[in-house]
Formats: C-alpha cells, structure tokens, sequence
C-alpha cells in the first residue's frame, strides 16, 4: 500500500491524495508537519531533504515534490487517464501543472499569507494590494484558457492539471478578497465539483 507522509490540511497533500482518489489507489496517510510530527526529524530528512510535505514511498520508490507524485502515480497506475501517452497531450498536461507550480503560486504567495495565516512578516497593505492584482491577473489567464477548451484546463477531458488548478481555484475562492467575475472559472469549479474526488479532497479547506 501507498505512504502518503503529510497533514491532510496542506493543499500539496490533497494534491496527492486527490490523485489517488481519482485513480482508486489504495494509501495510508502519516501526519507529518505543522501541529504533528515534526519534519526536521532525521527519519523524514532522509526521505526528503527538504523537511517538506507530502512525501510518498511506493515499495522501494520514493518521492518528494507534490506535482512530481501526482505525475508518477498517473503514470504507473493511471493507464493514461490523467496522464495522456500522447506527447503532444501530455506536454499540454504539464504545461498547466508547471504554470500552477511556479506563475500561479508565486502571485499569491503574499496576499494569502497576509490575509488567511495572518503572518506578521506579511503586513505591508501596499504589498497585499499588489499581490491581490497579480493573483487576480493570473487567475484571469486560467480564465482565458478554460474559455478556450469550455472544460477543463488542458482540454475537453479532466486531468491531472485540474487536481492541481482544482486546489489553487479552491484557495482564491476561500481567500477574503476582491474577485474580478470571471464566469468560465465560476463553471469549472461547478464543474470540478460533480467529482467525488474534489468534494473530498480539495472543497475541504483552503490552506
């Protein structure tokens, strides 16, 4: 059976666990970080350096780096169903995914941290102001692209990007902010919503 090493609340765990939900896979979940098990510990330095959840030991594999694991778990058990073969669609996957990873999580990063952990680090109010405009403007590009495809992200079938792009929507719909209307987002959360999956693991919390 699958290890998922993480608190169910950390949005790159219900990454991982969304992806298994999707795919039927078997997991025991271990609570590792903030509130839990701490880890700095060398038994969880050993598996991810980083002292980052989530961590996943599949037999003799192990990996860290929460896209990474959703991509490996489609890609061993999903038989291309959130992970097409296709290069060409695959590579259109991915594109989201990394766009999730790096763009996305960077115009955020401020205005959440201000507004929902309340950290004292980030109270600069010019600063929030800004960081809400650059997390609107990015939102406003996944806009663009599901009025492109009137799906999902990538195209007309669900994959692996709406589990990442399902939990970012989640965050800036829960976050106490100033949302432009854009409709084509307001669809695909309905839309991300019909899945059991998704009611489970990402409309859980918003952290």
């Amino acid at each position: 059976m699958l290890r998922i090493l993480g608190k169910a609340s950390s949005i790159n765990v219900r990454k991982v666990l969304w992806t298994c939900a999707e795919l039927g896979l078997p997991f025991a979940r271990e609570d590792w970080g903030s509130g839990f098990q701490s880890t700095w510990q060398p038994e969880f330095l050993a598996l991810n350096p980083n002292a980052m959840v989530p961590v996943l030991v599949d037999a003799d594999v192990v990996l860290w780096e929460s896209n990474t694991i959703c991509r490996y778990l489609a890609g061993r058990y999903g038989g291309g169903a959130l992970l097409p073969a296709d290069p060409a669609a695959r590579a259109r996957v991915e594109q989201w995914m990394n766009w999730q990873a790096t763009e996305l999580n960077n115009a955020w990063r401020y205005a959440f941290m201000a507004l929902v952990r309340n950290s004292p680090a980030h109270g600069d109010p010019a600063q929030i102001a800004q960081g809400i405009a650059q997390w609107n403007r990015a939102m406003g590009i996944l806009e663009g692209q599901l009025g492109k495809t009137g799906a999902y992200a990538a195209g007309a079938a669900f994959s692996l990007a709406d589990v990442v792009l399902g939990l970012s929507l989640n965050r800036w719909l829960s976050t106490p902010i100033e949302r432009p209307d854009y409709p084509a987002l307001r669809a695909y959360a309905e839309l991300l919503r019909l899945r059991p999956a998704c009611r489970e693991f990402c409309l859980n919390g918003s952290a």
